[in-house]
């Protein structure tokens, strides 16, 4: 029985060290130089390996190798500690400039609202803008969906429309830099910083629905909340906004992406919202809204995904045309 117990053990170690040393690899691997990550990569796994595998067939040295095996992981991990996302990188053009906001009483000045003009994804008319906005006068919130692939995924921009017919789009989003592509497993190894966007919908919601290749279909659902709640999830933003300009975040593919950070806005002043899977697999969130009562139209199963759809109308739009009211008729 001692044996047996011995062996497990010593197989649970193994395998905890083993696991180390692969996300050691996978951390070196995203921060290395292109050009000798790879040796990097598969040399700590093997030096691993090695002292893993010698310390649990051996006897007389078991302590001693395991000892040694251990020290890499502890100067992995030391390394690991000190990397600190940074907001002064050579960032990609529609990611250059951070959102600020200064408030007054119900009088909101936002500091960097992207208004771009764009032809396709990388012609475009750069344009960075100063937005002034009544809290009093926020009227309505939409929850946008843009698929690209997998009908789970999606990301999940806010839209907060205002009386006068003004809408701010709220979209968190990994920010890359000039020679970074997005990576999901890159996102879990702080390959990212995280960065909180405010757009016209000409601007975000057209990127997506006409201006990429290929174009994504976008859903846009009429969020039904009180003018409390809307003006609370509003401020929260800014407070987000106004902490990562002084204090960058990493992005996190898990824990802190475009939905999971709105879950956590929402928290901030509804404590008492429980977590549902559909924040980790957003394309889902339709389903959420329905069942809890959160859209503004009577949805049934049949058809309240194909009512939100508006891809369609905004490639239909023509020139001179409101994007906002384009998208939103019936």
């Amino acid at each position: 029985m001692i044996f047996w117990l011995r062996l497990f053990l010593l197989g649970l170690i193994a395998i905890v060290f083993l696991l180390g040393y692969v996300l050691s690899a996978i951390a070196l691997w995203f921060h290395m130089p292109e050009i000798s990550r790879t040796y990097i990569a598969l040399g700590i796994v093997a030096i691993g390996l090695f002292l893993t595998v010698t310390a649990t067939v051996s006897k007389s040295h078991r302590v001693r190798l395991f000892g040694l095996a251990v020290i890499p992981l502890i100067s992995t991990l030391y390394w690991w500690t000190g990397i600190s996302p940074s907001n002064d990188r050579n960032w990609v053009p529609e990611l250059a400039e951070t959102l600020k906001a200064k408030q007054s009483g119900s009088i909101v000045v936002l500091k960097n609202v992207r208004n771009f003009t764009w032809r396709s994804e990388t012609d475009f008319d750069a344009a960075w803008e100063d937005w002034t906005v009544d809290l009093e006068e926020l009227e309505s919130i939409d929850a946008a969906l843009s698929h690209w692939g997998l009908h789970k995924i999606a990301h999940v921009l806010v839209s907060f429309g205002f009386t006068d017919g003004q809408h701010v789009v709220f979209s968190v989003e990994i920010r890359r830099e000039e020679f970074e592509a997005f990576s999901e497993l890159g996102g879990l190894f702080k390959q990212y910083e995280l960065s909180l966007i405010a757009a016209s919908e000409e601007d975000i919601l057209y990127l997506r629905t006409n201006a990429r290749t290929p174009k994504e279909d976008v859903y846009l659902y009429p969020i039904k909340v009180d003018a409390k709640a809307r003006q609370e999830l509003f401020l929260s933003y800014l407070r987000l906004a106004n902490k990562l300009s002084e204090k960058p975040l990493w992005y996190n593919t898990i824990t802190a992406n475009c939905t999971t950070m709105i879950y956590r806005l929402v928290r901030g002043f509804s404590p008492d919202q429980h977590f549902d899977i559909r924040f980790l697999l957003p394309g889902g969130l339709p389903e959420y809204f329905a069942e809890n009562d959160l859209l503004l139209w009577e949805p049934t199963v049949e058809d309240y995904r194909q009512k939100a759809a508006i891809s369609a109308k905004a490639q239909a739009i023509q020139p001179g045309q409101s994007y906002s009211q384009i998208i939103r008729k019936e």
